[in-house]
């Protein structure tokens, strides 16, 4: 049945018709934001499930309310197989999304006051890594590493120096917007030295490091890992905490009762089939292939002229420095695109003199668009018309006819929740 034929297009047709307008926009643009994704057909089915309808407060085989036999058993899948496919010791599926993922983590293993080692906001870190707009910015003292030199990279001699100067109980590694891989290692052997926990954020990277095509901070001895279950892992919106046997009992109760009431178990068993999928061979050949369309992607660009931080990406990901390849701000390259059919974001870079809501450039990803089909000849031409768009002498000068283009192109690769 379609959406117009439904029981809440003839109740709510306001409702209904922005639901079909939002089916056609991802239909007819190019996704090109790096942490949305399309998640799996079957995670659908379960957010449209009855599983929706009931409080399951507590854990399975310790709930609260009664009835609970079929949702201990998706939470125990759900937890298993988080343990199985990121190879942790003990897995916590219930967070209701990152950032009170992260919160539980603060507050399960620290007290308010304690110091956190984390990067720095403009030089790829997230809110809850410290920012001072984020609550736990105001209850945890957070220390800040940034990176250095044309390369990006992070400067561990810098970080070490951080680390013996502010004693921190919790080194943090993460990002929302850094292009290369992170030495775990590295920052293990300095937690180890001044006796302080680790953490790794791997949000963005959570399904890339399921799909093992990049490294896990778990086996590189890490405390804990957090990873949210969508962006490129595919499944709902939610969290993940994963952690050594010996911190279970701290983050469980931080979880539950400490930061939330009951899980969203549409949510939870989500998430169990994402990470079923994620255990496949064609999840990792998928995973393969979102790296290989981000080097594609960077490549060109490079070639046409344009300023990547880093030079160019070691992941899913890359930042485009608009103010100095395009003369315009983040915001503004993020309108001209949009009109052009390509959706990103505006982004800070490092120790950017612009404001948040301008940024000095923008941030580009390709899971989205590897999960509808496309390989590197598309993301080649894709950074031909970022380019094009961007070096118009006008918003309006070329954007109608990339509009066209960019249209025909992307219903050729349709959107696998709406095939």
């Amino acid at each position: 049945m379609s959406l117009q034929d439904s029981a809440l297009f003839r109740f709510d047709p306001e409702i209904a018709r922005a639901i079909i307008a939002e089916e056609a926009r991802q239909t007819d643009t190019l996704d090109l934001i790096a942490s949305e994704n399309y998640t799996h057909p079957d995670v659908l089915t379960t957010n449209a499930s009855v599983l929706t309808d009931k409080y399951a407060e507590g854990y399975p085989g310790r709930r609260y309310y009664a009835g609970q036999q079929h949702y201990d058993t998706i939470e125990r899948l759900a937890i298993e197989r988080a343990k199985t496919v990121f190879r942790a010791e003990h897995a916590n599926v219930q967070p209701l999304s990152g950032s009170p993922m992260n919160q539980a983590v603060y507050f399960g293993l620290l007290k308010p006051g304690d110091t956190i080692l984390a990067m720095d906001l403009s030089h790829g870190g997230h809110l809850t890594h410290g920012s001072p707009l984020s609550h736990m910015g105001k209850i945890f003292r957070f220390v800040r590493y940034k990176t250095s030199g044309a390369n990006g990279d992070i400067d561990m001699d810098a970080v070490r120096a951080l680390a013996l100067e502010n004693r921190p109980k919790l080194v943090l590694c993460g990002h929302s917007s850094y292009p290369r891989e992170i030495d775990y290692t590295a920052f293990k052997h300095i937690a180890e030295e001044i006796g302080a926990l680790t953490m790794g954020d791997v949000s963005h990277l959570g399904g890339l490091i399921a799909g093992g095509v990049l490294r896990n901070p778990l086996d590189e001895g890490f405390d804990v890992m957090t990873t949210t279950a969508h962006k490129t892992l595919r499944g709902p919106r939610g969290g993940l905490i994963l952690c050594r046997a010996v911190h279970a009992k701290a983050i469980d109760q931080s979880v539950f009762p400490g930061l939330q009431g009951g899980p969203h178990m549409h949510t939870v068993a989500g998430i169990a089939v994402a990470l079923k999928k994620a255990a496949t061979p064609e999840f990792r050949t998928y995973c393969e292939q979102v790296l290989a369309n981000a080097r594609a992607l960077a490549r060109e660009l490079v070639n046409l002229g344009a300023t990547l931080i880093t030079g160019g990406t070691e992941n899913h990901l890359m930042v485009v420095d608009v103010m100095k390849s395009y003369a315009m701000t983040g915001a503004e390259a993020q309108t001209r695109l949009e009109a052009a059919g390509i959706v990103c974001n505006k982004q800070v870079i490092p120790d950017d003199p612009l404001a948040p809501m301008r940024a000095s450039g923008i941030r580009l990803g390709t899971p989205a668009a590897t999960t509808r089909g496309m390989k590197e000849p598309e993301m080649r031409r894709a950074a031909i018309w970022i380019d094009r768009v961007l070096r118009a002498p006008s918003q309006l000068t070329d954007a109608d006819a990339v509009l066209g283009d960019v249209r025909n192109f992307s219903r050729a690769y349709p959107v696998p929740t709406l095939s």
